[in-house]
């Protein structure tokens, strides 16, 4: 069956992938970016802040953008890189990925064009599968070096999940790890907390994380799980009231419902020889929590005893 490719209000093409339990994801070509996710009581599980920019080239505050060559700041391009703001194209042949003929899974490509290479002299082909499942969005990117010379590069999935009230989330599985704090002109520390709570801004990079974590919304009685692969390193981040206030796209009371925890490979970037292809692989599902004495038990979310 043909992909269902629809034009927004705004004039930006958008695939709409769907299952037979009802969820749903929608995904722009416009970087990439998977902008919805549904489950099959039609309840939006990612932020989109509402008074994000939906005009090229600015980025779509919301959703899931691709963060490609670079992480924030971390080097000479444009914040996050330029991934998240190219028009990206339908990917017809994504081998060595089984071929996929259905509504739930679209493939698309981002090839390095002549205004990438002035900025960034490297020939890539980024890939990235996009698909849903009951109760699980799936994202497989493929980064290939078409280049006669060894790059390398960062790689983030920013990761903006929808939540009741940041107030009454935690995050469990980062515990003991060390991080690199950005509020604290990036010096080292390590987590000392059983879990992560937010009662203020937070910005961390945290290093050589397990390949799965749980975002325990307490309000909502759900947890996301996030597994992944090929990408070591967890971003989270919440701007809170000011800075969120100094974030044009951002509205003002818009860090309350939403927390990003990105899968990202960012302490090491990733090297690649000519015509070598990294692959990394991110899994977001949700499951009902559990009380337990009044308390959620991590351990049953964290090890799948749901």
């Amino acid at each position: 069956m043909p992909l269902n490719i629809v034009h927004d209000k705004d004039g930006l093409p958008r695939i709409i992938l769907t299952e037979p339990t009802g969820s749903s994801a929608e995904v722009l070509l416009y970087g990439g970016q998977v902008v919805s996710w549904k489950n099959e009581r039609r309840e939006e599980l990612l932020f989109m802040s509402s008074k994000s920019f939906w005009k090229p080239p600015k980025a779509i505050r919301g959703g899931i953008p691709v963060c490609f060559p670079q992480f924030g700041n971390l080097g000479l391009l444009e914040q996050h890189g330029f991934a998240r703001n190219r028009f990206w194209s339908l990917d017809e042949d994504a081998s060595p990925l089984p071929q996929a003929n259905n509504q739930s899974t679209v493939d698309l490509i981002l090839r390095s064009t002549e205004e990438d290479i002035k900025a960034w002299p490297r020939g890539f082909e980024l890939r990235l599968r996009i698909s849903i499942s009951p109760g699980k969005l799936t994202l497989i990117p493929r980064v290939r070096n078409v280049d006669n010379k060894a790059f390398s590069f960062m790689f983030a999935l920013r990761n903006y999940l929808s939540v009741s009230d940041i107030s009454e989330v935690r995050v469990e599985g980062l515990e003991t790890l060390d991080y690199f704090d950005y509020l604290m002109n990036k010096e080292r520390f390590t987590e000392q907390a059983d879990a992560i709570t937010f009662d203020g801004e937070i910005d961390r990079v945290y290093l050589s994380t397990p390949t799965k974590i749980a975002i325990i919304d307490h309000e909502k009685k759900r947890t996301f799980e996030l597994r992944k692969d090929g990408m070591p390193d967890s971003v989270v981040w919440n701007p809170w009231d000011k800075k969120a206030k100094a974030l044009p796209d951002m509205g003002v009371d818009g860090y309350k419902t939403m927390l990003c925890v990105d899968s990202a490979a960012i302490e090491n970037p990733i090297v690649l020889k000519p015509f070598e292809e990294w692959r990394g692989r991110q899994e977001l599902s949700t499951v009902s929590s559990s009380y337990c004495s009044g308390q959620l038990d991590p351990r049953r979310v964290l090890h799948g005893f749901h």
